[in-house]
């Protein structure tokens, strides 16, 4: 009846459980290469996170130094005014590029200027009567004259005021966190904008027909920041976003790449020395506006000087050459 060996039957019982058992291997091992595979994405995804963590607290702790710093240079500007106006005379100090050089430091205590005195005028006939009544008085005994305390001197003039040019802008990198419709103004746009300082500003911009609102979120720009604020259709605006401007067409200065909130925005040839709030009467601004254009290789320049971030790059436009910047 059973056609089949005995050796036969042996060998087909003991081959089923060495194939049940290799494929529970193989299936064990393709886990165990999924797991360390999904571990070490883990591993990187999470390496990436901190990283990011990181980069923006130096960003914070970036904006956080150049917010202190200005506040510094603004309280000791206010002292050295408040000294010389007393008359204490002023010590220059060397600066941490000179001490870190090595080179001797040589501190000159510099002079104040005296007030210039008006000649009195004398005229010819009042010299020959004066003459005569000095002959018929005795002589006086001179006095001997009281010497002034050494520390002692006469207030300095006032420090006279910068020209009226492009360096008296305060321009600085911003990046758009919000922005909205304006609820009372279908052509306005009301943004938030950090410009590396503790809270951001807001800032009213009539770009609704010229920029999607998809294009102006978390977009870097430039902003003029000493502008007196002014309210538009009830919101106060606090800053201006640049801008290379036709009748047609408005496109947003874009800053160089590497640019972050907070960096300062400099004019080739022109001193950087804005002012805190600049005074509409003296008209800065409008003053500074007519050579505010972009070049012929869209470059944003006032007059022969250029837009820069110091260590970045120019300031340019998309398209627009030669084109008035407003």
């Amino acid at each position: 009846m059973f056609s089949v060996t005995f050796g036969a039957l042996v060998k087909r019982i003991f081959s089923v459980p060495r194939i049940v058992k290799m494929s529970d291997i193989e299936r064990i091992l393709a886990n165990n290469k999924a797991a360390e595979e999904l571990l070490a994405a883990l591993k990187q995804e999470l390496k990436t996170i901190r990283n990011e963590q990181v980069q923006q607290k130096i960003v914070q702790l970036q904006a956080e130094n150049e917010t202190l710093r200005k506040q510094v240079d603004s309280c000791l500007k206010k002292l050295v005014s408040l000294e010389v106006a007393h008359g204490k005379v002023q010590i220059p100090v060397p600066t941490p590029d000179e001490v870190r050089a090595g080179g001797p430091a040589t501190v000159k205590i510099e002079p104040v200027a005296p007030q210039p005195v008006a000649p009195v005028a004398k005229t010819e006939s009042a010299q020959p009567a004066k003459a005569q009544q000095n002959e018929n008085k005795p002589p006086k005994e001179k006095k001997p004259k009281k010497e002034k305390p050494a520390g002692e001197a006469k207030p300095a003039a006032p420090s006279e005021e910068p020209p009226i040019d492009v360096g008296r802008l305060d321009m600085r990198i911003g990046r758009i966190v919000e922005v909205s419709r304006h609820p009372d103004a279908d052509s306005l746009y009301v943004e938030k904008v950090d410009c590396g300082e503790p809270n951001p500003r807001t800032v009213i911009s009539g770009l609704v027909k010229f920029v999607p609102i998809e294009q102006m979120q978390n977009r870097l720009v430039v902003a003029l920041c000493n502008l007196k604020p002014a309210k538009m259709r009830g919101i106060l605006s606090e800053a201006m976003l640049m801008c290379a401007s036709t009748p047609d067409k408005v496109e947003i200065l874009a800053p160089p790449e590497g640019s972050v909130p907070g960096d300062l925005v400099h004019v080739e040839g022109y001193p950087r020395v804005p002012d805190a709030v600049m005074n509409p009467k003296k008209k800065i601004f409008e003053t500074v506006a007519p050579d505010l254009k972009t070049n012929g290789e869209l470059v944003a320049c006032y007059k022969d000087g250029t837009f820069v971030v110091p260590g970045k790059g120019v300031v340019k436009a998309q398209t627009l050459k030669n084109v008035q910047v407003k």
